[in-house]
C-alpha cells in the first residue's frame, strides 16, 4: 500500500517536471484591483509565459469594474510600476509564479493639495 502511494507520487512529479519541460506548465497568479469601497483579488492559474496584460484580461477582472480600461490603465507588480522604465510594459512582463498584478486608478486628487487642503481645516 505504502509503495503504491510512493509510485503515485513519484508518476506525479514526473508529470509536473515534464509540465516544465513542456513549456506549458500552469503558474498560478493573482490580480488585484481596489476602489475606496471595495477590493478584489483574483487567483487564477496561467500558463508559463503569460504576460500582465493577458492575465488581466483572462481574469475578467474588467467586467466587474467598468471603471478599468485595461489598455490605458497603469499596472505594476507588487507596487513595482509596469511602466517599461525599470520594469517591462505590462504586454511585455511575463509573469512568474506567484506574483500579484495591480491595476492602479488614477488619484483623485494630487497629494500635495490634499496636503494643502488638511493643512487648512486644522
Amino acid at each position: 500500500m505504502v509503495e503504491q502511494v510512493k509510485e503515485k507520487q513519484k508518476e506525479k512529479q514526473k508529470e509536473k517536471a515534464e509540465q516544465k519541460l513542456d513549456g506549458k506548465g500552469l503558474i498560478p497568479v493573482e490580480v488585484a484591483y481596489a476602489t475606496p469601497d471595495k477590493q478584489t483579488l483574483l487567483s487564477l492559474e496561467v500558463p508559463e509565459g503569460t504576460t500582465a496584460l493577458e492575465a488581466v484580461r483572462q481574469s475578467g477582472i474588467a467586467d466587474e469594474y467598468s471603471s478599468i480600461d485595461i489598455d490605458q490603465d497603469p499596472m505594476g507588480i507588487f507596487s513595482n510600476p509596469l511602466n517599461g522604465k525599470d520594469w517591462p510594459l505590462p504586454a511585455e512582463y511575463a509573469l512568474q509564479s506567484n506574483d500579484r498584478v495591480e491595476i492602479y486608478r488614477p488619484l483623485q486628487i494630487d497629494p500635495k493639495q490634499a496636503r494643502k487642503v488638511r493643512a487648512r481645516k486644522e
